[in-house]
């Protein structure tokens, strides 16, 4: 990401971590003796936001935090918006992974969250327009929906925004 956007979700996990409470503590519900008597599940929080995403379905307390750290990643971008001017078009990441107007990034990719922040950022400069957010990120509107359905709160989050400001829904 170019440094005129530096969006938490981008950053790499000890600049994140460093910024974050980490909470241990002991998971409920069905998984044996090891779930009940170690403190496997995970809560990250984000200072400076006080956002949080736990995790506590495996019974490695690593892959949880590793699940916590990722769930998190997404709410910041969700949740968190960075202005970024309306002269802003596209990071590195962004035209890297936005080949022909498609963007070629699944949401189980390691930059997803990154490229979501990217996105909803934009789209908040620019008053939630899906086609002005396009044309600066240099892929189609209908591409843009598509990814950004790809996270069911995101797109629940820009349609309330749109809902609010009298324009349609995006489907």
């Amino acid at each position: 990401m170019s440094a005129t956007h530096e969006h938490p979700a981008a950053w790499d996990e000890p600049r994140l971590l460093a910024e974050c409470d980490v909470r241990r503590t002991r998971a409920s519900g069905p998984g044996g003796q090891h779930r009940n008597k170690v403190e496997t599940a995970v809560t990250v929080t984000h200072r400076p936001t006080g956002l949080a995403a736990q995790a506590s379905e495996r019974r490695s307390q690593h892959e949880n935090r590793t699940r916590a750290l990722w769930r998190l990643r997404v709410r910041l971008a969700i949740e968190h918006r960075r202005p970024i001017g309306l002269s802003f078009g596209s990071s590195d990441l962004w035209r890297s992974r936005c080949v022909g107007g498609r963007i070629v990034c699944n949401p189980s990719h390691a930059d997803f969250p990154a490229l979501l922040a990217e996105a909803m950022d934009v789209l908040a400069e620019r008053a939630m327009d899906p086609r002005a957010t396009a044309d600066a990120l240099g892929c189609t509107p209908t591409q843009l929906v598509k990814f950004l359905a790809a996270e069911p709160a995101a797109l629940a989050k820009v349609n309330a925004a749109r809902q609010s400001a009298g324009l349609h829904a995006l489907r």
